[in-house]
């Protein structure tokens, strides 16, 4: 899930001779294995949407806004994979990232972090959302997300606006 291992743990906290310590394979971390970004360890909800410029000023303040479709890839186990519709993603705001980076950045949230995907999903196989968050070095974390749903017309509201909308300029 790309959580860390508990420092708890850690084999050098014991003595070399306890036998009882599983040492890691690979005890160099500048090895030229890739290093897996952590999960943001947010547990996430979907948003009600109040009103549309409560939507607008959520996707000024984030660095990111996306409309996107996750489906579910397996629902026998316990443990969920996600999966982005790549021909669903609608980039609403890109922010630092290039657009053609945020499918590849998308799924990696996906399969990292998969408890708050799993509580934005809550139990159906796919579904259309309106995501935002920041970057924060190489993966993103989203924020708020907001199902796509008919009768949600605050948020249909603010994504047709959002075209024309200028965020105010952030003070600092």
């Amino acid at each position: 899930y790309g959580y860390p291992w508990p420092e708890i743990l850690n084999c050098n906290k014991f003595p070399a001779d306890h036998e009882l310590c599983i040492a890691a394979v690979s005890t160099n971390e500048n090895s030229s294995s890739r290093r897996m970004p952590r999960a943001s360890c947010k547990d996430c909800e979907l948003e009600e949407a109040s009103t549309a410029r409560e939507i607008l000023d959520n996707l000024c303040a984030n660095d990111f806004a996306v409309k996107i479709r996750i489906l579910r890839k397996n629902v026998t186990t316990t443990i969920s994979d996600f999966d982005l519709d790549p021909s669903r993603v609608e980039v609403l705001k890109h922010g630092p990232l290039l657009r053609t980076e945020i499918p590849a950045r998308l799924q990696q949230w996906l399969d990292i972090d998969a408890t708050c995907v799993h509580n934005i999903m809550r139990g159906t196989h796919a579904g259309v959302f309106v995501v935002s968050g920041d970057v924060q070095g190489d993966k993103v974390v989203v924020n708020k997300a907001y199902a796509w749903q008919k009768r949600n017309r605050n948020l249909h509201q603010a994504v047709r606006r959002w075209k024309h909308h200028r965020c105010p300029e952030q003070a600092g």
